[in-house]
């Protein structure tokens, strides 16, 4: 699961950190793999900006899941601190931390200014940095002068993020799993999921190809329900293109119908990848997209604003999985 962590509209900060933790608890004893939140900054709507910080959070408040970044972004930060941060997570919780990177900023262009300083990022940087990142996560050569502590040694599993052809083909020249943003960028899913298949080198850390794709996820008890509460998440999409950023907001009735056909088609082609429905409609498509993907993850984002409806969504999700 991916974890945006959304301050729901009525509610403080506090109440979206501690709702992580919950559900992070609850995916836990469903039987997920992993929980990633994502690195935002400068988003009312958003409380995941110390994404090193939820990490520690919920893997303290948990047991086997392993917990990690969707990602952190790189750009934003040098590899120095990134490695130190994450080995000591590791040391902290071991084998349970992963480390996902982006190359975007995850916020607007002010802010980006703001976290990275007078830095100015170009595109040949990511590659260099990331391989910077396995090195200080890796264990010290002799006569390496500059040795993260914590860090070194822990070999953290690094993943590369992306939504479009970059970071597909620098994942399959440096042998790393790959995860695709569909959960919000889903045009160019299949052409960067083939490139990485196609150029994948064999590395230590793996052996063949590696994919996991984003999915928005909305189950209910039927499928009419689950549409109704999927109305939040289009809310917050028209808000992200229309520059209207507002905490989660409750569901409407039947609020497509109450915008423009541009405004759906946006939507629409946003959250192209979504699974809506109830437990029959979400086995249908969980398996339409995995025919389609053969992807070996789903990263399910659910964002549901009553907070035990979307533990139910969960409920109902991994049912449908096993069937």
């Amino acid at each position: 699961m991916l974890d945006l962590v959304a301050v729901r509209e009525g509610s403080p900060v506090s109440a979206a950190l501690a709702l992580a933790l919950r559900t992070a608890q609850h995916a836990e004893k469903l039987g997920f793999t992993r929980y990633w939140v994502a690195e935002h900054h400068n988003m009312e709507s958003i409380a995941s900006s110390a994404t090193a910080v939820l990490v520690g959070y919920i893997a303290g408040g948990t047991q086997r899941i392993r917990v990690g970044s969707g990602g952190i972004m790189l750009p934003n930060h040098a590899p120095l601190v990134v490695a130190e941060a994450f080995g000591t997570l590791a040391e902290l919780y071991p084998g349970r931390i992963d480390l996902g990177l982006g190359r975007a900023p995850g916020t607007d262009p002010l802010t980006m200014r703001a976290l990275r300083r007078n830095r100015v990022e170009t595109e040949e940087d990511f590659p260099r940095e990331v391989a910077e990142l396995q090195a200080l996560l890796g264990d010290p050569i002799a006569g390496q002068r500059v040795v993260a502590n914590p860090g070194a040694g822990t070999h953290v599993p690094i993943w590369l993020l992306g939504s479009s052809l970059f970071s597909a083909q620098l994942a399959a020249e440096r042998g790393l799993p790959y995860a695709f943003a569909s959960h919000f960028a889903p045009r160019m899913m299949m052409q960067a999921i083939d490139l990485y298949r196609s150029l994948f080198r064999p590395s230590k850390v793996l052996a063949k190809p590696y994919v996991a794709i984003g999915v928005p996820l909305v189950a209910a008890e039927t499928d009419a329900q689950a549409h109704h509460l999927a109305s939040s998440v289009q809310q917050r999409v028209l808000g992200i293109l229309t520059g209207d950023r507002k905490p989660l907001q409750p569901p409407i009735e039947n609020f497509m119908s109450l915008i423009d056909g541009r405004a759906r088609a946006a939507i629409g082609d946003f959250l192209e990848m979504a699974v809506i429905g109830g437990q029959a409609t979400v086995r249908q498509e969980f398996q339409r997209l995995q025919n389609l993907t053969a992807a070996d993850e789903f990263i399910l984002v659910c964002d549901v604003y009553d907070p035990e409806l979307r533990l139910r969504s969960l409920d109902i999700a991994a049912a449908a999985w096993r069937g």
